[in-house]
Order: C-alpha cells, then sequence, then structure tokens
C-alpha cells in the first residue's frame, strides 16, 4: 500500500511513503520517493551569470598552503557548497540563484579543481575537508549548512564528523563512503581505473580518480560520530547503489532519506528545482528524526 502526503513545502509535488519496504526494513525508515511532473521544465531557473568565474563575486584565500577560490552569494546564515570530483562551482549553477534568496551562499573550487591551487603530488577527502575547515576559520564562520553532491557529498560527511561544530545541517548527495562494488557498479570503477592509470589521461585526471579508486574508506561506525542532521538524497538510477545509500542513512544518528524517482547521479542539475526545493524544506525543518 502506498500513501500520498500532499507537501505544500514542494508545491504540485508529493512524498509517497511505501509501507511495503517499511516493513521489510530492521529498523524504522522513511524512505521518500518524489513524483515529478511531466512538465518540471516550468521550474527551471535560468541565468545568465557564469558562475565559477563571475569577478564581481570571486575571491582567493590562502588556506593550508593553497590559493582556494570561492564566489559568494545573498545574504543571511552562511551556506557552503561542495561540487563532485572533476567539477567546480559552475555545478551549482541551479542552485545558487535559488539559495542566495536564503542564505549567504559561498560557493567553493575544491583542492585542484576550478580555480583553486594544490599539488598534484597528493590529494585526499581529508585534506579537502580540512581546507573547508580553514575557509570557513579564514571567513570567522564558526558554523555552516553544508550542501554537497558526490565528492562533495564525501567531504561534507568527512566535515561533519572531523569538525562537527562547524556543520549546522548536511544535505549530500550521491556520497559513498567506501570505494568498491558495494557502493559503486564494477564498470564504473573500471572506467576510474581506466583514466587514473592512462599514459593519455591529463595528470589532473589520473590523481582525481586514482583518489576515487582507493578512497575513501569511512567505517560506517565512524558515521555515528556525526550529530547534526544529515539529509541523504540520491537518484534512483544513482551510480551510487541503492543498497550503499540506505546503509549510509541506517548508520547516522540523525537522518532522513530521500530518494528521487527517474533520476541519475546528477539530480541536482536533472532536476533543479524539485531538489532544491527539498533541501530547503529540511534546512527549514524544525527537529531532525532519530533512526
Amino acid at each position: 500500500m502506498k500513501i500520498l502526503i500532499p507537501c505544500s513545502t514542494l508545491r504540485y509535488n508529493y512524498f509517497i511513503i511505501n509501507h511495503s519496504f517499511l516493513v521489510a526494513m530492521r529498523k524504522s525508515l522513511f524512505l521518500l520517493f518524489i513524483l515529478i511532473p511531466l512538465h518540471m521544465n516550468m521550474f527551471a531557473q535560468t541565468t545568465s551569470i557564469d558562475y565559477g568565474n563571475n569577478a564581481m563575486a570571486g575571491h582567493y584565500a590562502l588556506v593550508n598552503g593553497i590559493q582556494m577560490y570561492y564566489e559568494t552569494y545573498g545574504n543571511g546564515e552562511p551556506l557552503i557548497m561542495l561540487h563532485g570530483n572533476g567539477g567546480s562551482i559552475a555545478a551549482f549553477k541551479n542552485q545558487i540563484p535559488f539559495f542566495e534568496k536564503h542564505y549567504k551562499v559561498i560557493a567553493i573550487d575544491s583542492r585542484l579543481q576550478g580555480k583553486s591551487g594544490g599539488s598534484a603530488d597528493t590529494l585526499s577527502y581529508d585534506m579537502m575537508a580540512s581546507d573547508f575547515s580553514g575557509l570557513l576559520d579564514y571567513l570567522h564562520i564558526d558554523s555552516a549548512y553544508v550542501l554537497g553532491w558526490s565528492d562533495g557529498g564525501i567531504n561534507g560527511l568527512i566535515l561533519a564528523m572531523k569538525y562537527p561544530k562547524k556543520v549546522k545541517k548536511l544535505a549530500e548527495t550521491g556520497a559513498n563512503i567506501v570505494p568498491d562494488t558495494t557502493a559503486l557498479n564494477a564498470d564504473d570503477l573500471e572506467g576510474m581505473r581506466n583514466t587514473a592509470f592512462s599514459s593519455t589521461s591529463k595528470p589532473i585526471d589520473r590523481i582525481l580518480n586514482r583518489m576515487m579508486i582507493y578512497q575513501p574508506q569511512i567505517p560506517y561506525s565512524d558515521l555515528k560520530k556525526i550529530q547534526c542532521p544529515v539529509l541523504v538524497m540520491a537518484g534512483d538510477r544513482d551510480m551510487i547503489k541503492p543498497e550503499h545509500t540506505l546503509k549510509i542513512y541506517q548508520s547516522l544518528t540523525n537522518a532522513e532519506l530521500c530518494i528521487f524517482p527517474d533520476s541519475y547521479h546528477h539530480v541536482c542539475q536533472q532536476h533543479p528545482a524539485l531538489f532544491n526545493e527539498t533541501v530547503l524544506a529540511f534546512f527549514n525543518k524544525k527537529g531532525v528524526k532519530n533512526n
């Protein structure tokens, strides 16, 4: 049996709670399926701003010995945005104009990506999380909301684990905490290996892919260290296996789970209006759900 529950914060969309799925789970679990209207394009956000190359909003900060590039938009409580592997601030071109109406958005180019510096000799998720913590210190920000996609989601989880006072709430999509076939399909891992060790690959592509095939290595038990509320998201056709996303959710103390149907790893770009409203509703929600 499925129950449709109207959700005013999502306007014309609905949450579906699948009770047969919940019965199958050992733990109390709310899996949210969101119906996407056929005419989602009517909500699509367009912009002429060149995010990631906006001189009016761009800044550099010396953090952990590298020049870190970031752009700021809007006013209010701080919200940092962390992009995926090989990406840049531009990945959030559909999120920045929405969230700047509600927060002071700080969109960041991760180490060795976009306009941020770094050494190609070494790269790790722990290093990047340290960079983001250092940038918050540089900006005199005690704590912030965090939105992370893919690698940015991994970085968000590590940031919340290692620097718990820095994260008010974390919304992550498409994150994995181990680099093996329990989390990703074998074909995707093989593609990463081919890029990582190919002599024809660009140096930056080699180091970014080597990081992904060896990292992260986060025990599920370590997720219990995260005390802030976390929204765990993924597409139902995500490159991250649904059972891995579910296990991340189940391992967290204060978490909610959202699976977008008819959606892939890039759901924030694929269905931006729905994605944005979902994250905003979570950030605005009072209290948390205990697993």
